[in-house]
């Protein structure tokens, strides 16, 4: 029974194929096997989606499976939901349905009347999104679900898709395909480039419990070596050996027949990660589900005028970007700092962003829309075959639906200049040796980089305000101020002049020049033993020292120890306070909760 002909029995609506399960809660479809079926035509094959192999094997865990031949997806007949008894057969004793040319039963027609609540619930569907590919959409009937299948391209890559559970933590590879096949997309260049490379590429990894969800984007520059790598030609495995030596990242897909397994066995052996699932998109994707959505909202710092390469032409501002211009948009990198794949990266995550927020905010609650773009990810789309079909695609979509945007963070791989290239004609870029295994352990260990941040950002608060208890509490007479000043600011005389200062305006006659101190310091600072804490409050309102400036030790003095005073470059002048104003002058700053444009 193929998937077109699923559900149709001819006196059965479609719709009634969906029941509850009472032991899941679930909508299931429900076939009843001894209806006949009404054949369906087959779809015709897409010429420029060859590379489709039949999608059994393995699911991670994700319901649904299917196998595609002679250009349609034939699904394997589904056994009856338990404890769901099966509908019997029934007279066509009922009037005619208009226009259908088939007659329904009373007792269905009534059955569907009742249920009709139900049933345009089970009509709905939802979706979520899957970074830059955004596959949305859970099928409400037969034809839906039976066309996205249809639009799907599947590729069998062994191995390199590692089994993992829905529920656990997933690691998705978006790759973004460079071919120019496509109407308008050979004014991109090379126009010989039929296969492709893996010209932008995201790893997706989304946490066990679903709090957070992290994007980390792999330059197409990078170099690295790729491995030796199995790849299925038709019925036969051919293995492409590994690179020699450093190579682009990008000719992990494309160059020598690799397949998207390369990309994903590349990745792994770089980052230790395991590559659960890979999904692929062209420039084609780009342009449909762009257009799918009502334009994709993007905002400029500058304006680019770009007559030669991208051809994007757009002012400083926001603008809302679809079809060709989206393309433009992203493949762009001249006019962008030092024209390179890393600052273009910066803008393709500032559209996937943007794309995610307008999925959720403007189109996850219409059905329609939601159509027009499952149909359109769809389209470009190629999986592997563990979410080779509608409904495991959207049982993967949901998971990453369930992340609050706001716990979702963008990041590109730590990666420094080629240092195997001269400085004037660096190209490419290497891993950072220590930044990007700290990245890849977090990942690993499923840590949110947004919490890591918001612990950072506690810590930092939380030392601030430990800080500035050292400035409360009772001062010292002047008199009884000891203090040792040290000249580290640079500035000749200094200490004399505090020295100075604070004998004859504030009292201090305890306080002695120390002359320079052993090396410059950048900020001034004040050391003191618990015992001297009164002390050491009361030089700091003198000299208007910030709660930072104060170093308290953990032993007590001696009766006449006296503190240690080191001026840094901050000092500005004897008798000059050094604590900050408490409100800033204008100079254009804005605050973190109003919208910027960033380039």
């Amino acid at each position: 029974m193929d998937a077109h002909s699923r559900g149709r029995a001819d006196e059965i609506d479609p719709a009634d194929q969906w029941v509850l399960n009472p032991q899941t809660g679930n909508y299931e479809l429900r076939l009843d096997h001894s209806a006949g079926q009404s054949p369906q035509p087959s779809q015709a094959p897409q010429p420029s989606r060859t590379d489709r192999t039949p999608s059994g094997g393995p699911d991670s865990g994700i319901t649904g499976s299917g196998t595609r031949s002679g250009g349609r997806r034939t699904t394997p007949a589904e056994a009856p939901v338990p404890g769901q008894r099966r509908r019997p057969a029934e007279p066509d004793t009922a009037d005619p349905v208009p226009g259908s040319g088939r007659r329904v039963p009373a007792q269905s027609r009534r059955k569907r009347k009742q249920g009709a609540s139900r049933k345009k619930k089970v009509l709905l569907w939802t979706g979520g999104t899957m970074a830059f590919v955004l596959v949305g959409g859970a099928v409400g009937a037969y034809a839906i679900y039976s066309k996205l299948n249809g639009n799907l391209g599947v590729v069998d890559v062994g191995t390199a898709a590692k089994p993992a559970s829905i529920k656990g933590p997933l690691n998705i590879l978006i790759i973004g395909n460079d071919v120019r096949t496509g109407e308008g997309n050979e004014s991109y260049g090379n126009k010989d480039n039929v296969t492709g490379h893996a010209d932008t590429t995201f790893l997706i990894h989304i946490a066990e419990d679903r709090t957070n969800a992290t994007a980390m984007s792999i330059p197409r520059d990078l170099k690295i070596e790729i491995p030796e790598c199995p790849t299925k030609v038709g019925d036969t495995t051919k293995v492409i050996p590994a690179s020699v030596g450093k190579v682009k990242f990008n000719q992990s897909f494309g160059v020598e027949g690799r397949d998207p397994g390369c990309t994903m066995r590349t990745v792994t052996q770089m980052s230790g990660l395991p590559i659960n699932h890979f999904m692929m998109v062209d420039f084609n994707a780009v342009k449909k589900l762009s257009t799918a959505v009502g334009g994709v909202k993007v905002c400029l710092a500058k304006p680019i005028n770009d007559k030669t390469y991208s051809k994007l032409n757009l002012p400083a501002g926001e603008h809302r970007v679809q079809g060709e211009q989206a393309l433009a948009f992203l493949r762009n990198r001249h006019g962008l700092g030092n024209e390179s794949d890393l600052d273009r990266i910066k803008q393709q995550q500032q559209f996937v962003a943007s794309m995610i927020r307008q999925l959720k905010e403007e189109t996850l609650d219409s059905p329609t829309k939601l159509l027009d773009v499952a149909n359109a990810a769809t389209e470009s789309l190629t999986v592997d075959k563990g979410i080779g079909d509608a409904m495991k695609l959207t049982a993967l979509a949901k998971e990453l639906a369930k992340v609050d945007l706001k716990n979702i963070t963008f990041l590109t791989v730590p990666v420094v200049d080629n240092p195997d290239e001269p400085p004037t004609k660096r190209a490419t870029v290497v891993l950072d040796s220590v930044k990007a295994p700290q990245v890849f352990s977090m990942i690993e260990q499923d840590v949110s980089f947004t919490e890591v941040k918001k612990k950072e950002a506690d810590a930092k608060k939380a030392k601030s305000q430990a800080q500035a208890k050292l400035l409360q509490g009772p001062k010292a007479p002047a008199s009884e101020v000891r203090v040792d000043v040290y000249n580290g600011s640079g500035i000749q005389g200094a200490a004399q002049a505090t020295i100075n200062w604070l004998q004859n305006e504030e009292g201090v006659l305890r306080s002695t020049n120390k002359s320079n101190a052993p090396e410059k310091a950048a900020k001034t600072t004040l050391s003191y033993a618990p015992n001297q804490a009164d002390q050491a409050r009361a030089l700091a309102a003198m000299m208007g020292l910030q709660a930072t400036a104060l170093k308290q030790g953990t032993t007590d003095a001696g009766e006449r120890e006296p503190m240690t005073l080191v001026l840094g470059a901050d000092f500005k002048g004897a008798g000059v306070p050094m604590t900050a104003p408490t409100k800033a002058p204008d100079v254009g700053q804005v605050e973190a909760d109003k919208k910027v444009c960033a380039q």
